[in-house]
């Protein structure tokens, strides 16, 4: 086992593993060592154990806790960012480049500026490096990202009315696949379960589960149970209620509701899902 600390450097997104040099408690603002570089963190969990498996060797340290400097730093790094967001928009407009300027990351120290865009296509922006290395006499990287991504950074409400998912904890992007919207007996109109980046929802995919479980405890659609009034086919089923629609062997016989908890399954029929292709999650 090794003791680690995790550390998040934005609100959303992955944590990473470091190695404490002293007891931290989530919340605490850190400054870490990383591969590029100098960064400034936040805990997201305390001093604990994990498997050694887990870290991901060599295991980068926890320098110090940030002091007032450095949180002055951070307020410094904010407001380039701003301007250097405006600067990059004018530079894209002149060279007539298809590209949607999303967000600009400075490092801690400021050695390098991250400009991050979303496109259509592929994009040549050597020219526009060169302008930008020439204004801000630093490292310039330029970072092509997908829809989901550009969700996650900017934020904002689902339909549910919630913030999006990916901004408030997800980690990592999964893919969604337009079969568990059917399972999960959803509307197939594109509209209701798009997510705002256009993209198949997140919770269709962290909320399967739930259904697999659901479905494997209730009798499907065509099947026949054994209910108080005798041998009867489902002709409708509720996962989250539990409540079937059910109909006796007899032509002129009545529909009725029950309840999975009150009949036993004689014979099962699994309706039949086409087998659809998986939608990405990420795009790079």
């Amino acid at each position: 086992m090794t003791e680690v600390v995790s550390v998040k450097f934005k609100d959303s997104g992955r944590a990473y593993y470091f190695a404490p040099d002293a007891a931290y408690n989530k919340g605490d603002f850190v400054i870490v060592e990383t591969a590029n570089g100098i960064s400034f963190g936040t805990v997201s969990k305390e001093n604990h154990e994990v498997d050694d498996s887990a870290v991901v060797q060599p295991l980068k340290k926890v320098l110090r806790k940030a002091n007032d400097k450095d949180h002055k730093k951070i307020e410094q790094n904010h407001q380039k960012e701003a301007e250097a967001f405006k600067i990059c928009e004018e530079k894209i407009a002149a060279r007539e480049l298809d590209m949607n300027l999303v967000e600009v990351e400075y490092s801690f120290d400021g050695t390098k500026i991250t400009f991050f865009f979303t496109s259509d296509g592929r994009v040549d922006f050597r020219e526009l490096v060169k302008d930008l290395a020439a204004c801000f006499h630093t490292r310039i990287e330029l970072r092509q990202i997908g829809v989901r991504d550009e969700a996650r950074m900017l934020g904002g409400l689902g339909i549910c009315g919630q913030p999006f998912c990916c901004k408030q904890f997800l980690e990592d992007f999964e893919p969604v696949s337009i079969k568990m919207a059917k399972e999960q007996g959803l509307s197939l109109n594109p509209t209701k379960i798009s997510g705002t980046c256009g993209r198949l929802m997140c919770c269709l995919k962290y909320e399967q589960n739930a259904y697999d479980y659901l479905h494997s405890i209730t009798p499907p659609i065509g099947s026949t149970v054994k209910t108080n009034e005798g041998a009867a086919t489902v002709v409708d089923a509720n996962l989250l209620t539990g409540n079937l629609i059910v109909k006796g062997k007899d032509p002129d016989a009545i529909p009725y509701k029950t309840n999975r908890k009150a009949v036993k399954l004689l014979s099962k029929k699994s309706p039949k899902v086409e087998n659809e292709g998986e939608f990405e999650a990420e795009e790079q």
